[in-house]
């Protein structure tokens, strides 16, 4: 029996795999090994959209850079949002040795020090958050992380609805795929998905998908829009009337930031319709944004937090799902009692019973990475360095008129290029050149939506460094615009 053809999913986070641009940057500047290298790799691994074939081979990882096999250098700007704290770290590298030789696996029924002091840490952190405490589970992946999060909501609630946003990813597991909103993830061949996962269009104010204009510097009107992306949310749960979770990104990976007052004005309406609010920080907790998590920003405190990627330090595999363990403080006495006081409420069952959930290992390296990224001040320098750079991103755009918007915060910084700034026609195709252009000089970053430039450096990243990357992408802009 033939299968059905495919539909051709939309553009998505991710760079595209196949393109003449690609495969003439790779005639031009690999070399004979590294062909041979990407040959055997889509002969071994089966291939899939974003991952296979494969751009380049690499020998090294240290710091702020990434080298392939013919010696060439890159700045990592992309990193999968794992190297927060520089790959290879000594002092990430040298727990991680000293922990083998202590203590390499505990069995599952067994408690070791080192996961019991990466809960207490994460707790802790929660507890900062959002002023109530939080027992945490971990797993080895994000999108683990993220279905652990969904059946917590759903016991805890009753529920099995969740509510999220299209353009999203939460993962490629089939619970993470179902509350995701990629096309590339949830289309095709895959499904069914999961009953009950709703979808509305998300925040993302220069393009509003409620057709509301913005400024000149991408800013809404909110006293025209008034929120109209936070009052489809509300909208949603007052018709559904069952929903037990809102699963989002506090700040998108396009990247967009969302409007002064958005997640106060959701965190209201799952308050009144008790439903809990899940907050997905794989990619932008830890620092990335400038605060510790990307839910500081606006003030909103989430009822679970799911953290990934970095955790590892950019070595290990490890996610962790943190969920509150009391009432929410800050609930409006109108709804007081609609939310479950507690969210352990699963000690009968098993969410996430992983071999690995505990593993010695995998918690040390978390916790080196929490401890360089306070004792290194990794925090306060993605949010001082970039504030400069959001300065540059946005003095570049007053001289490359290629440039329609420009945001983010922190380390997560995005430029969205376009053909015509009025219509904001997406630039594709000058995006995937500018790419290239920069991986030539030796700045290596994604695009995302195919006319977004997004850069996500280390947080390790210096002004210096910084101005090197930017000084890059300004002459790979101007020589777009020649």
């Amino acid at each position: 029996m033939t299968s059905p053809p495919a539909s051709t999913p939309s553009q998505s986070e991710g760079d595209v795999n196949f393109s003449p641009r690609r495969a003439k940057w790779q005639a031009e500047h690999l070399d004979a090994r590294t062909h041979a290298l990407l040959e055997r790799d889509a002969r071994a691994f089966l291939h899939q959209s974003v991952s296979s074939p494969c751009l380049n081979g690499i020998r090294k990882a240290e710091g702020l850079w990434i080298e392939d096999l013919g010696g060439r250098r890159y700045m990592d700007f992309h990193g999968n949002n794992v190297h927060h704290v520089g790959y290879a770290h000594p002092h990430v590298i040298g727990a991680i040795k000293q922990q083998l030789d202590e203590l390499s696996f505990a069995p599952r029924r067994f408690a070791n020090d080192a996961a019991v002091e990466l809960a207490e840490a994460l707790g802790a952190r929660f507890q900062a958050l959002t002023g109530t405490r939080g027992k945490v589970l971990f797993t080895t992946g994000g999108s683990d992380a993220v279905e652990v999060a969904i059946k917590h909501a759903r016991a805890a609630t009753g529920r099995f609805k969740t509510l999220s946003f299209w353009d999203a990813f939460h993962g490629a597991g089939l619970g993470a795929s179902s509350v995701g909103g990629e096309s590339l993830f949830r289309s095709g061949r895959i499904g069914p998905l999961l009953p009950g996962t709703e979808h509305v269009a998300p925040f993302g104010c220069y393009r509003c998908p409620y057709g509301h204009p913005v400024d000149a510097d991408g800013r809404p009107d909110l006293q025209r829009c008034r929120l109209a992306c936070a009052s489809m949310v509300k909208y949603v749960l007052e018709r559904e009337g069952d929903v037990a979770a809102v699963i989002a990104e506090p700040a998108r990976a396009v990247p967009y930031v969302p409007p002064p007052g958005y997640w106060q004005a959701v965190r209201e309406a799952c308050h009144a319709h008790g439903t809990l609010l899940i907050f997905d920080e794989i990619p932008t907790g830890l620092g990335k944004t400038g605060r510790f998590f990307a839910a500081e920003h606006d003030a909103a405190a989430p009822d679970i937090v799911v953290l990934g990627k970095a955790l590892g330090g950019g070595v290990l595999p490890i996610a962790a799902c943190i969920a509150r363990t009391e009432p929410q403080r800050s609930v409006d006495p109108r709804h007081a009692g609609k939310a479950p006081p507690t969210l352990d409420v699963a000690g009968d069952f098993a969410f996430g019973h992983y071999t690995h959930e505990k593993n010695p290992v995998t918690a040390r390296a978390a916790l080196a990475t929490l401890e360089v990224i306070e004792r290194e001040g990794l925090v306060e320098n993605a949010a001082r360095v970039g504030a400069h750079a959001l300065e540059r991103l946005l003095e570049m755009k007053r001289r490359h008129a290629l440039i329609g918007d420009v945001r983010g915060r922190g380390f997560l910084l995005g430029l969205e290029l376009v053909t015509d700034r009025d219509a904001k026609t997406p630039a594709g195709d000058a995006a995937e050149r500018v790419l290239y252009r920069a991986m030539s000089r030796g700045l290596s970053f994604k695009t995302t939506m195919g006319n977004v430039l997004t850069l996500t450096p280390p947080l390790i990243t210096t002004r210096e460094q910084m101005d090197q990357a930017l000084d890059i992408l300004d002459a790979c802009l101007a020589e777009e615009a020649a």
